[in-house]
């Protein structure tokens, strides 16, 4: 990931700022998503037809399309945006017209049609429950004529010096990218090669040859002649070969977005891999693309470099997919919210294939990221359970069960089989997803999870405080039995700690290095579990755990404390954890991020799922446990 620099927080905002000046043109399908909920209650059989009523409830409009495109922008806060397209004259058309310039959107180039051949491009989606019932498409036989192209073309290139740059749409087969279309365009954007314009589309293929490009993993295969099905694996090389093969040939920018995996900018300066963001909890990617397309699309137009561009990109549609049900946009505080401590996926092939790893000589640490020739380690911050002490191993069996009865309440012992074991599966990704931050956070998704679901009734459902004390005490109880045996010496320290690890805290004291330990759990609990094993005096830097408050991050207050007292942590800051987010914290902060991947059961050897999770994360190094100290202590020139 050497050519990814994280945008930083200050600059984040500094683009929000600047994009409200931003003049961009949308040209495209402008779509109307409707989507209409249905009540079975109030249905009755129709003396016509003898069949039972589908009663609309509620009814649900959103632009779709260029117009989702043109949406995430606004709400992004571009300043000047105009809108070229088709509507028809139709009660959709001018419920569109409406929905964009409730969006400021000058809609005065977009043609309204009242020619037959051209109805407003429509999508209407019946809802049942959770289930979408087959759609209804309007505008599937549409016909624009070369006129009203011409026209569309004539009205663009009129105002083209007023815009920063021009975005193309093209999303359906019957929409405004006729043959003549194509023609007119691609001559317009060959005539301005100074003027940027960036093209997505899903079947005119390699057309708009002189305009950037935005695509996916898939589409890029497409573009030279390969196709993938929607199941399979899309390898990172594939992507990459692909892209350089259409960047040769047009010699224009490339984003390829690839889902989680992020995206792949290939230009004049190379191939930048950017990370995508990790989002915890239940997702829809609909009108992903549209905002990725919008983050981008801002950035470039005030100038930012690629690598920050697809930056913006990924955060947009990392707020956009957390919006269920619904073509979402991403407002400027949404925006900005996930960009203070955005969760990026480093390295996401690496981490799902073993195969793929290389080793410090000859040992079972392996090397994900070069270390800095600059190392001079003088800080060590460890994450205690599952780095340090194995004491609380096995704690997701005692979560797992937990949480699945808050979500299903009374209703725990009879719901049918399928709801239990979607109940189960949702919290088992749940709690795979949060590994490694505070217990109470946890709680906070596991309050929204029993919402979600609803087998609870509102007044019943307890707060995150509430259910963190069920959680903790069920949790106890198999610490204090283990704690009992230590103290009997039934047990000894080496049955409660990995491989060598309280070893290796030893020599890094001894050797001058300040020692920190920072946890999720509670600090009282942290601090009486490292005095019952022994090695609570090791800690100089101090002790540091939950204090009950989700905005007081544990991992992230010591990191900040280190920062303050040291400044530059680079080459000085080692953090040794085996959860996701001290590598996280410690990546951001420009320290380095060593995870611990070890079997809790015996104490050693690798834990494959670890692994995975912490290189997701972001870390440079990966040991299964701390027995090879010596060879660690070498690569880390302590």
């Amino acid at each position: 990931m050497n050519d990814f620099k994280l945008l930083s927080f200050d600059r984040l905002k500094e683009l929000l700022d600047r994009i409200t000046k931003a003049r961009i043109a949308v040209l495209g399908d402008f779509c109307l998503d409707v989507y209409f909920f249905i009540d079975m209650s109030a249905s009755e059989k129709s003396l016509e037809t003898g069949k039972q009523t589908l009663p609309i409830k509620i009814q649900q409009y959103t632009l779709g399309g260029a117009g989702n495109v043109i949406a995430n922008l606004h709400a992004m806060g571009v300043g000047r945006l105009d809108a070229y397209g088709a509507v028809g004259d139709d009660p959709f058309g001018n419920r569109m017209l409406t929905l964009l310039q409730a969006c400021k959107v000058n809609c005065d180039h977009m043609l309204k049609l009242a020619d037959e051949s051209w109805q407003t491009l429509t999508y209407c989606k019946p809802l049942h429950g959770d289930e979408e019932k087959s759609r209804f498409d309007i505008g599937s036989y549409n016909d624009l004529s070369d006129r009203h192209v011409r026209e569309l073309i004539r009205r663009l290139e009129d105002n083209l010096t007023s815009y920063d740059l021009v975005l193309v749409n093209q999303q359906v087969k019957t929409g405004i990218h006729t043959p003549c279309m194509q023609a007119l365009l691609s001559d317009l954007i060959a005539r301005h090669d100074d003027k940027i314009f960036i093209y997505d589309g899903r079947h005119v293929k390699n057309i708009y040859t002189r305009a950037w490009l935005k695509t996916n993993d898939r589409e890029v295969l497409s573009l030279c002649g390969i196709e993938k099905d929607v199941f399979e694996v899309v390898a990172y090389d594939e992507v990459v070969t692909a892209g350089k093969e259409i960047y040769q040939k047009y010699g224009k920018p490339l984003f390829i977005t690839r889902g989680a995996r992020g995206c792949i900018v290939i230009s004049e300066e190379g191939v930048r891999k950017i990370p995508g963001v990790q989002v915890l909890g239940k997702i829809d990617t609909v009108g992903a693309g549209d905002s990725f397309l919008a983050g981008m699309s801002a950035a470039i137009a005030v100038g930012m470099g690629f690598n920050q561009t697809a930056q913006m990109g990924n955060l947009v549609s990392a707020v956009t997919i957390q919006k269920i049900g619904r073509t979402g946009t991403a407002s400027r505080d949404e925006i900005l919210d996930i960009g203070k401590t955005p969760n990026f996926i480093f390295e996401p092939e690496l981490a799902e294939d073993r195969r793929l790893a290389r080793y410090y000589r000859e040992t079972d640490i392996e090397i994900v990221h070069p270390l800095p020739s600059t190392i001079k380690i003088e800080y060590a911050i460890f994450d205690h359970d599952g780095t340090i002490s194995t004491l609380r191993q096995g704690w997701e069996a005692v979560m797992q069960p937990m949480m699945v009865k808050a979500i299903l309440g009374e209703k725990y012992n009879s719901v049918d089989e399928s709801d239990y074991h979607n109940v189960r599966e949702r919290v088992r990704r749940y709690i795979d997803q949060t590994t490694g931050i505070q217990t109470l956070s946890q709680m906070e998704g596991l309050v929204n999870m029993v919402r979600e679901f609803g087998f609870v009734d509102p007044e019943n459902i307890l707060d995150a405080a509430g259910y963190k004390e069920i959680y903790n005490q069920a949790l106890m109880k198999r610490v204090d039995r283990r704690l009992k045996r230590f103290c009997q010496n039934e047990l000894d320290l080496a049955d409660f700690t990995l491989k060598n690890a309280v070893i290796f805290l030893q020599k890094l004291y001894e050797k001058g290095i300040k020692l920190y330990l920072a946890s999720g759990t509670d600090v009282e609990d942290v601090i009486a579990e490292a005095r019952a094993l022994g090695y609570a005096d090791l800690f100089k830097g101090n002790i540091y755990g939950s204090v009950g408050k989700i905005e007081k991050e544990a991992k992230q207050i010591v990191l900040d404390r280190i920062l303050k007292d040291i400044g530059d942590v680079g080459g000085k800051l080692v953090t040794f954890g085996d959860g996701p987010v001290e590598i996280r914290e410690t990546r951001r902060r420009g320290g380095l991020p060593v995870g611990i991947a070890s079997d809790e059961i015996r104490r050693y050897e690798l834990n494959v799922e670890k692994r995975t999770r912490l290189i997701r994360a972001g870390a440079f190094v990966i040991i299964p446990d701390f027995s090879q100290m010596e060879q660690l202590i070498d690569l880390l020139k302590v």
